[in-house]
Parts: structure tokens; sequence; C-alpha cells
């Protein structure tokens, strides 16, 4: 398992959370350089970064416009291979994660890969329960029409492909990370591979999800997301992305 890695983590006044991220990522048995890229927080969560945090984690911390501008900034500056995001409030399933991108990656036809997802009630990564079961599945050309994303969290790229391809669109507000994916993986046709395993347990609480304002705001997002790709979804390919998540309150490992 050659292939470096940088996991990127975008923090703001996550000092309830980042600890658990931290550790998360120490702990993995790939080792991988952890940049850490703060939005000028006001609360203790740089007191907390700088106290536990190992020598490998680069922090940085200054006024940005948003997670996915602190996530291209970590992008530009990482010098692994393979690029990994990490929020906050999530946290590495076990300590084997890492290790199985690293191998998925010894492929050098391989452009990306990505896996599983929990939603978790979580008082602590030892303490938790679990919501929705996120299952991703093998992806094909038309999965993306039928309402298809794998979890970003759970989402490796290659540096290259960012660099040939482009960073977030910090105009697409939520749908950043879905406009990024669509475009990699149905317009750039980029190679990628499914790993069968739950790789990151998710707080519940994304931003997208609060309430039926927001979930339009994102619906009318999502549908940007197609349109400056140049790409046609079907009449219910927006429906569908919604529906989708009814299963994942039902599928269970």
């Amino acid at each position: 398992m050659n292939s470096t890695l940088s996991i990127i983590t975008a923090t703001f006044n996550a000092a309830s959370t980042v600890a658990d991220c931290l550790k998360s990522v120490a702990s993995q048995t790939h080792r991988a350089e952890h940049f850490l890229i703060d939005g000028a927080s006001t609360d203790t969560t740089l007191e907390i970064v700088r106290r536990i945090a190992p020598a490998n984690t680069r922090i940085i911390s200054e006024p940005d416009h948003g997670i996915y501008d602190a996530m291209n900034k970590g992008i530009a500056l990482a010098t692994g291979e393979i690029i990994g995001i990490l929020n906050a409030d999530d946290f590495y399933a076990s300590p084997d994660v890492l290790s199985m991108v690293a191998k998925t990656f010894d492929d050098p036809t391989v452009m990306s890969c990505y896996g599983d997802l929990e939603y978790v009630k979580s008082a602590g990564a030892r303490n938790f329960s679990v919501v929705r079961y996120w299952k991703s599945g093998r992806f094909t050309s038309r999965s993306f029409y039928w309402g298809w994303m794998p979890p970003h969290p759970a989402f490796f790229v290659r540096k290259s492909v960012y660099e040939q391809h482009g960073l977030f669109n910090l105009n697409l507000g939520s749908a950043a990370d879905y406009e990024l994916m669509l475009r990699l993986l149905l317009k750039e046709r980029i190679s990628s591979v499914y790993i069968p395993e739950v790789l990151v347990r998710m707080r519940i609480g994304g931003a997208s999800n609060r309430n039926f304002t927001a979930r339009l705001a994102a619906n009318r997002m999502d549908r940007k997301a197609w349109e400056i790709n140049g790409l046609m979804p079907y009449p219910w390919t927006l429906l569908c992305k919604p529906v989708r998540k009814i299963g994942q309150y039902l599928v269970r490992r």
C-alpha cells in the first residue's frame, strides 16, 4: 500500500465534536496527513485541536467563505496522492478505513472510491446508536438519473483528478458536494470502485435536511448542478434523490 493520503477537515465552532474526528484519523493503521482548515472559530475548537492533534496535523485558522471554501483550501495544500474529506462531526468507522482505501488505490487505474455511511446519534465515537444506514451500492452510468449519489465523507479521489477537473463550486451552496461528484463520476466518467463497508459515521443534523424550506433550496441547487454541467436529468431524478433516503431508515447491515 504505497498510496499517500491527505484528509481535509473544515471546522467552525466545532468544539463539541472535533476531538473524535481528530482521534479517528490519528488512530488509522494507514497514516495520513491531516489538514484542519478552521474558519476563525470563536469557541474552544482551536484550543482543543492544538492540545490533542498529532504532529502530522496541519492547522490553518482564518476567515473563509464557508465549508467548501475551506475544503478547497485544504485540497490545494494537500501533498498526498489521495484526498478524503472528513467533516468535524464525523469519524471513521474503524482504524482500518484508510488502509482499505489505500489498498484500493494501489491499482493505478482507480481514480476514486467510496463506501457506505451510518448516521448516528452519538455522545462519542464509542457511544452511539445507528439511525440511518446509507448503503451506496455499485455505481453505473445511469445511477445519478435515479437519485443516487455516494456519501461525500466516504468518497476518496486522486488529487490529480481535482487538478484536472476542478474543485468545489462555491456557487452551489449545500449542493457543492453533489455537483462535484456528479461532475466527476457522470460528466467526466472517472473510474470509481465501491468498497462495501461502512467507512464513516456521521452525527445526524445536516444543514440541507433541517426543514422543508432547506430541502427545497437544496433541490433547486441540485437542479443547477445538472444544468451547469450540461446534463439533463430525467423528470423524476431530483424527486428520487430525497425519496431514496427513506430506505436508509429501513436498511440494516
